[in-house]
């Protein structure tokens, strides 16, 4: 098991509010896919912690509970389009918040973000177009006309590091930098398991037959719903044929001579960092 976020203060997910909101709680408030944060000079920027966000003079438009944190109550907020931040606040995306907030928080807040769009989205029901409900004690909607139930949107993802030896196979994908070079990945396919998802991918994209398929770890990756199921397998035979629609470029790489890869931010790093050290 890899953790790729430490969380050293125990947070317990829960779809129920407490019946009162009497002490400080943590607020991810989001206009779009920014986060409300406290900024104060010389000093990493923070998640509001009040009892309530009218203290500040924020009234959200939605809002769903999330579960404590060391705790303390946490709740996703969407406040208005045209919401404007508090004095000593500002909006920031999250992904620009990685390494800057504390990582439990950071978290939270990735999880906050998912929750926030499927409220958003799901305010009617994609059969009926009836309003739909909360269930109470469930995250979870369900149309009163039809009966339709939508929980989250979770996509599952494989991302694998193929290795042959000392060499690994990094590929470019026709979106990066011309020098920047990751490890393969493909969205699971209904009626897949995820080791056949990742024989499939690495074959479709690169023309390459993989064995070992081994799990290494996972990441939540909300942008905007992704679960990342990491894997290393092992090079089985085959020449490198690329998929143009996926891939622009791709090769071994010896583990001593890596190209630019993805920042730290991400489980890609984390699989080449593991190869690279041996």
């Amino acid at each position: 098991m890899h953790p790729f976020f430490c969380r050293d203060r125990p947070f317990i997910p829960s779809a129920t509010p407490p019946a009162e909101q009497n002490q400080p709680a943590w607020w991810f408030a989001f206009v779009g896919n920014q986060l409300l944060v406290k900024q104060v000079a010389a000093e990493k920027p923070h998640i509001p912690c009040l009892r309530n966000l009218s203290e500040i003079g924020l009234q959200p438009v939605r809002s769903q509970f999330l579960g404590t944190l060391d705790d303390h109550p946490c709740y996703e907020v969407e406040l208005p389009d045209d919401a404007v931040p508090p004095d000593g606040m500002g909006l920031i995306p999250l992904r620009e918040l990685y390494g800057v907030l504390e990582d439990d928080l950071f978290a939270v807040g990735g999880r906050a973000i998912q929750i926030k769009e499927w409220d958003r989205t799901h305010q009617y029901c994609g059969h009926c177009a009836t309003p739909t409900v909360q269930i109470p004690q469930d995250r979870a909607k369900r149309c009163p006309n039809c009966g339709l139930v939508n929980y989250p949107r979770l996509s599952p993802a494989i991302i694998v590091l193929v290795s042959r030896g000392e060499e690994v196979l990094l590929a470019r994908a026709p979106r990066f930098a011309p020098t920047m070079y990751s490890v393969l990945a493909g969205f699971v396919e209904p009626g897949e398991s995820l080791e056949e998802t990742v024989a499939r991918e690495v074959r479709e994209e690169v023309g390459v037959e993989v064995k070992d398929i081994r799990y290494f770890g996972s990441q939540p990756w909300p942008f905007p719903n992704s679960l990342m199921i990491g894997f290393t397998a092992t090079y089985a035979g085959g020449e490198i044929v690329i998929d143009p629609r996926e891939i622009a470029e791709a090769a071994w790489f010896h583990r001593g001579s890596l190209p630019q890869v993805p920042s730290k931010l991400s489980i890609a790093r984390q699989l080449i960092d593991w190869f690279a050290q041996g």
